[in-house]
């Protein structure tokens, strides 16, 4: 039986019953999001009115290592790139979040600009300090976590040299 979900406006789901046909639309979206983000050079897709911003994180399937871009919602901290592994509290964690723990050096693009990152995952101490600032950015994020079993990953995207 598959986990029940919906569509949450950060591009993830969360549980609610009857709902799981909507992860292959979700998938298009995300897709033509991405699309007009790179073709715009950032200037469609990095802000929606009332929205939070959006990256685009290039990452490399851990298995197939085939390439993929996901938009995603961050936040910042100092030159560092905060993004949340929420799947909106579904019970795995994203796809792209295993891609970058097998291949933690990537590219991202936040509006106009790409930028070379190494991620890792926040420690415990980092997540603490983080995480308001995740929720300050897409309170969606608290809701997602009481929803979800696990703890929902902070991934730090921090500058390459």
């Amino acid at each position: 039986m598959n986990a029940p979900t919906s569509l949450h406006s950060d591009n993830c789901a969360v549980n609610i019953p009857g709902t799981d046909h909507m992860w292959p639309l979700l998938r298009r979206v995300s897709s033509l999001n991405a699309l007009f983000y790179r073709a715009s050079r950032g200037r469609l897709g990095h802000r929606f009115p009332g929205g939070p911003p959006m990256l685009l994180l290039d990452h490399v399937g851990a298995k197939s290592g085939t390439k993929r871009t996901t938009p995603l919602v961050y936040a910042t901290d100092g030159e560092n790139i905060v993004i949340v592994a929420s799947k909106g509290g579904h019970p795995r964690h994203p796809s792209w979040f295993h891609n970058l723990r097998a291949n933690p050096d990537t590219t991202i693009q936040v509006g106009p600009e790409l930028r070379d990152v190494h991620a890792r995952v926040a420690n415990s101490d980092e997540r603490e300090h983080l995480w308001p600032k995740v929720v300050e950015t897409y309170g969606g994020y608290e809701g997602s976590q009481r929803r979800s079993e696990r703890e929902i990953p902070l991934v730090i995207l921090e500058p390459r040299t």
